[in-house]
């Protein structure tokens, strides 16, 4: 299966996806045996942004029992709950993955991936090199504190919503409905797409 898959197929990184590849990417699906549908946000505003959400993307896709299915436009954003001007700016993305991975095991994942960019967390809302947050998967709803399910804060902001919309335009939020019009009551004042960078899925 994994042999047909990476051979002669159209190159991924051109967008949109054949649907030749998708089709096989689909294919290649039924080896994960029952797999969930989730949902990864990504943001990065220190180093070379957009060379570090690349590597997140990349080391999920490395991950057993993980395949990327979309990747989103990415969105440039002003950090969230501090002073105006006081760290740089984000990139952020979305990630939409099938995983046989339970929540639990996805989210050490995230985490790994996350000390892999030496990602730091000794200030809430301070800058990191990479911050990856599972914002939904499959319905599950949880508030477990280790785990919220979904994300608790997924459906007040644009710089997951806005790229989890572009992707996905049908998206549903488990528990808060349909992502198009949870964005529409937002703001989108200082989440600006950036149509001059792009994510390329895994090959």
């Amino acid at each position: 299966m994994t042999a047909s898959f990476t051979e002669g197929h159209s190159d991924p990184t051109v967008q949109p996806v054949p649907a030749s590849v998708v089709q096989q990417v689909d294919a290649a699906d039924t080896t994960l045996s029952n797999p969930k549908r989730a949902v990864i946000s990504l943001g990065s505003n220190l180093g070379n942004r957009l060379e570090t959400l690349q590597g997140a993307v990349d080391a999920l896709e490395d991950t057993p029992g993980v395949r990327v299915k979309a990747v989103s436009p990415v969105y440039e954003t002003e950090p969230w709950g501090v002073e105006p001007g006081s760290q740089p700016s984000y990139f952020n993305a979305v990630v939409v993955l099938r995983t046989t991975l339970p929540p639990s095991s996805l989210l050490e994942r995230a985490h790994a991936v996350e000390e892999a960019f030496h990602r730091v967390r000794d200030e809430r809302w301070g800058p990191r090199t990479i911050d990856v947050d599972i914002v939904a998967y499959a319905d599950v709803v949880s508030d477990d504190p280790v785990l919220t399910l979904p994300h608790p804060r997924a459906h007040e902001r644009a710089f997951v919503l806005a790229p989890w919309h572009d992707v996905d335009p049908e998206a549903q939020l488990p528990g808060r409905g349909a992502v198009a019009p949870l964005l529409e009551a937002l703001t989108r004042e200082g989440v600006a797409p950036r149509a001059d960078l792009e994510l390329r899925l895994p090959e």
